[in-house]
C-alpha cells in the first residue's frame, strides 16, 4: 500500500515537489528556482522547458531526500501559477515562445481592441473576469499575432495552449506520445473563455478573441485521474489525479471547502478566495468570480477573488533590483528598526493595480519622502503595502457577502514574517491565523489527488488534519488604523493615468 502522496507546485519563481503523509504532514520536498525573464518593461516571461526540466528534477529531489520510490506514492497533484500562458507545437513539443507569465502587461492594446465592443466587463457575466492583461486570454491572441508562423499552425490544428499544469501535465504523461492535454475547470475559469454555468469552452468568445478551439485543452475536474506518469518517468505509472490553481489549491488546503469560509496567499502576490458554495456570485465591488474546486462528478463550488498583483515580489525586487537587502529573511528585523513607515507609502503597482480599482494605466510610486526616510522605512512601508492591499480587497469581500470575516487564515512564505502578520491583524481589526502546515498550496493539490484514489476518503478526514499553528490579535487603537488607510489611500491615487500611448 501506497503510504503518501506527491504534489508539484509549479510557481512563478520556482517549480517544488512535495510529498505528504495521510496526516498532511510534509515528509519531503525538493526546490528549483526558474529565470525571471525581463525583455521589456511590463513583459515577464519564463522558458518553458526550464519549468519541465526543473520539475523533473525536483521530483528526483523530494523521492531522494525521503529514500522513497514510486512504488510509495499513490498519487499526484499538480498545482500552479494560473493565466501563465504556454503554447506549444503538438508535432514535436517545442513551445512557439516563452510562456508569458500572468504579470505581464504588454496585451493592453489587444484589451482596449476587445473593450471598443461592450466595454471591459464584455464578457464578465459570463467569465466572471472583467478584460485585463492579467488573464491568459490576451496572451495566447498575442502569440498568435506576434510569433512568425503561429497563426498558421494554429489554424491548421497543430499548436496546443496550456497555463502551467496544462504543460505538466502534458508533459509528465507522455508528451509527444500520447500526452494528456486538460486543464481542471479552476485554471480554465481563468482563462476568459470558460462558461462558468456550463464549464465549457464559449465558442463565441474564442471567436472574438481569434482563438482556435483546437488549441484548448480538455476541461475536467479538479479531482479525477487525468492518465498515469509515463514509462520512463521516476513516477511511472503513478496517477495524476488532482489539479487545482494555485489560490484554489492553498484555499483547499486550508480546508476552507464550505460556503462562507476564506483563506488570503502571501506569496508573488495576494490572492483572498471567499468561497460561496455552488452559487455563482457577481462582485459590485471588484472582485472576481471563479471557480472554487470540483470533486469528480460532484457539483463546482464558485468563489469570489480578491487578486494583488504584487506583494513578495516588492521584497523580491528590494533584494534583486535595488539591493536594498540580501535576503527577504532581514526585512522582519529592518521594519522593527524604525517605529513607523516614516511617512512613507509603498504603491507596488507594477502590472497597474488588480483588485479593488483594476487599473492598468496605474504604474508603481513611493510617496511621502523627506530627508529623514531611511532603508528601513522603505522596507517596513514595502511590508506594509502588503497589509494595506489585503485590507481594500477584505473590505470588497465583505461588502459583497454581506457577512463580515471574523478572522483570516494565511499562509503563503510571507507569512513566516510575524512583523508582518502582526501589523495584518492591525490594519484588519481581526485575528490572523497561521496553520501548522504553511504549504497549504502543494498540500491542497495532495488532497484533490489523494481524494481520486481513495487515499482520503472525504472532506471530513482533511478538516482534521488541519491545525492552527500561530494568531495574532489586533492592538491598533482604531485612530491610529484610519489615519494609516487615509493616508494609504491617498498614496494610491497618486499611482493613476501614469500610462499615456507612448508611456509603457
Amino acid at each position: 500500500m501506497a503510504d503518501y502522496v506527491l504534489a508539484i507546485d509549479q510557481g512563478t519563481t520556482s517549480s517544488r515537489a512535495i510529498i505528504f503523509d495521510k496526516s498532511g504532514s510534509i515528509i519531503s520536498s525538493g526546490q528549483l528556482e526558474h529565470e525571471q525573464i525581463f525583455p521589456k518593461a511590463g513583459w515577464v516571461e519564463h522558458d518553458p522547458k526550464e519549468i519541465w526540466n526543473n520539475t523533473r528534477e525536483v521530483i528526483g529531489q523530494a523521492l531522494s531526500k525521503a529514500n522513497l520510490t514510486r512504488h510509495d506514492i499513490a498519487a499526484i497533484g499538480i498545482t500552479n501559477q494560473r493565466e501563465t500562458a504556454v503554447v506549444w507545437d503538438r508535432n514535436t513539443g517545442e513551445p512557439v515562445y516563452n510562456a508569458i507569465v500572468w504579470q505581464d502587461t504588454r496585451t493592453q492594446s489587444i484589451v482596449d481592441r476587445l473593450a471598443k465592443d461592450g466595454g471591459v466587463e464584455r464578457f464578465k457575466q459570463d467569465v466572471g473576469l472583467p478584460l485585463a492583461t492579467y488573464f491568459s486570454g490576451t496572451k495566447i491572441v498575442w502569440i498568435l499575432e506576434n510569433v512568425e508562423g503561429a497563426r498558421e499552425k494554429a489554424d491548421a490544428g497543430d499548436l496546443m495552449f496550456g497555463t502551467t499544469d496544462t504543460w505538466v501535465l502534458w508533459n509528465l504523461t507522455g508528451g509527444v506520445n500520447g500526452g494528456v492535454h486538460a486543464t481542471d475547470v479552476t485554471n480554465a475559469s481563468r482563462t476568459m473563455f470558460m462558461d462558468l454555468k456550463t464549464l465549457t469552452w464559449r465558442e463565441d468568445i474564442l471567436a472574438a478573441f481569434g482563438v482556435p478551439a483546437s488549441m484548448l485543452p480538455e476541461i475536467r475536474s479538479s479531482s479525477e485521474i487525468y492518465g498515469t506518469a509515463e514509462s520512463n518517468s521516476l513516477l511511472r505509472e503513478v496517477p495524476v489525479a488532482g489539479i487545482l490553481g494555485d489560490q484554489q489549491a492553498a484555499t483547499f488546503g486550508q480546508a476552507a471547502f464550505d460556503q462562507g469560509e476564506a483563506k488570503n496567499t502571501y506569496g508573488t502576490g495576494n490572492f483572498i478566495i471567499f468561497n460561496t458554495d455552488t452559487e455563482i456570485v457577481h462582485s459590485k465591488n471588484g472582485l472576481l468570480t471563479t471557480l472554487g474546486y470540483k470533486l469528480g462528478d460532484a457539483p463546482a463550488h464558485y468563489a469570489l477573488e480578491g487578486s494583488i498583483a504584487v506583494t513578495g515580489s516588492l521584497i523580491q525586487w528590494l533584494r534583486d533590483n535595488l539591493g536594498i537587502i540580501t535576503n527577504a529573511s532581514e526585512t522582519e528585523a529592518l521594519a522593527r528598526s524604525v517605529d513607523d513607515n516614516g511617512g512613507a507609502y509603498f504603491v507596488p503597482a507594477f502590472s497597474g493595480l488588480f483588485a479593488p480599482y483594476w487599473r492598468s494605466d496605474a504604474r508603481g510610486a513611493l510617496v511621502g519622502l523627506t530627508r529623514y526616510v531611511n532603508k528601513a522605512h522603505i522596507v517596513r512601508a514595502a511590508l506594509e503595502a502588503t497589509a494595506f492591499q489585503t485590507r481594500e480587497v477584505i473590505d470588497a469581500v465583505n461588502a459583497d457577502s454581506g457577512v463580515p470575516l471574523t478572522e483570516l487564515k494565511v499562509d503563503g512564505g510571507m507569512i513566516a514574517n510575524n512583523f508582518l502578520m502582526q501589523f495584518q491583524a492591525d490594519i484588519l481589526g481581526v485575528p490572523v491565523i497561521r496553520p501548522v502546515v504553511a504549504e497549504t498550496t502543494a498540500l491542497g493539490a495532495a488532497y484533490a489527488a489523494g481524494l481520486a484514489v481513495g487515499f482520503w476518503s472525504d472532506l471530513d478526514d482533511l478538516r482534521k488534519n488541519w491545525q492552527e499553528d500561530s494568531r495574532w490579535e489586533p492592538t491598533m487603537a482604531e485612530e491610529e488604523r484610519e489615519r494609516l488607510l487615509r493616508n494609504w489611500k491617498k498614496a494610491v491615487t497618486k499611482t493613476f493615468d501614469w500610462v499615456d500611448d507612448d508611456v509603457q
